[in-house]
């Protein structure tokens, strides 16, 4: 599966040492020309615990009560966490939505605060 920047998939993702990997929402994060070349892929945790996407500048909130959120294919109000990123196989991922849009310009003013890019 060739995934495109702005997708959302799942991928097989452990949420820290010693816990079991379970398939989780992520959004492809890495550009196009890599996603074509590469058998890997970057990508952001995406999560339903929404406690700081309201504070913190490397979080998106994204509510699916909304015509963007809806849009995702996600099935719970979450957070695109730009703070926890991983690299991951493409063929392992399948594609659940998209991206719009203004929620990916969110998401790239997020991994410039995560990554301290200006």
């Amino acid at each position: 599966m060739a995934v495109r920047r702005g997708d959302i998939v799942t991928a097989g993702i452990a949420q820290g040492a010693g816990q079991p990997i379970k398939r989780r929402p992520v959004v492809v994060v890495q550009c196009d020309r890599n996603n074509a070349r590469l058998t890997n892929a970057v990508v952001a945790m995406i999560t339903s615990n929404t406690n700081l996407a309201q504070r913190e500048p490397t979080q998106v909130f994204i509510d699916i009560a909304t015509r963007e959120g809806r849009l995702t294919g996600l099935t719970h109000t979450s957070a695109v966490k730009c703070e926890n990123l991983y690299t991951k196989l493409q063929r392992d991922m399948r594609k659940i939505g998209v991206m719009p849009s203004a929620l990916m310009q969110q998401i790239d003013q997020a991994l410039k605060s995560s990554l301290e890019l200006s």
